[in-house]
């Protein structure tokens, strides 16, 4: 288990774990990345990412990509 923040561009990736504050970690979940979600590396760029999720597409920056861990 890594953090998404370790992925590469093109890494196809589980959701493990999401940590942080309740109301961080609330907001991470309302956007998808729950437990055992599948999600795509499309860019990552000095820490910030565009994920594909749930057939969508969302940039998340480097401090919410390392409040989530995958596998």
């Amino acid at each position: 288990m890594l953090p998404l923040l370790m992925s590469q561009t093109g890494d196809e990736v589980k959701v493990a774990r999401v940590s942080g504050r309740p109301d961080v970690k609330k907001h991470l979940e309302d956007l998808g990345f729950v437990e055992g979600t599948p999600l795509e590396v499309v860019q990552a760029q000095d820490g910030n990412m565009i994920v594909r999720i749930r057939n969508s597409k969302l940039a998340i920056t480097k401090e919410m990509a390392e409040k989530i861990m995958v596998m």
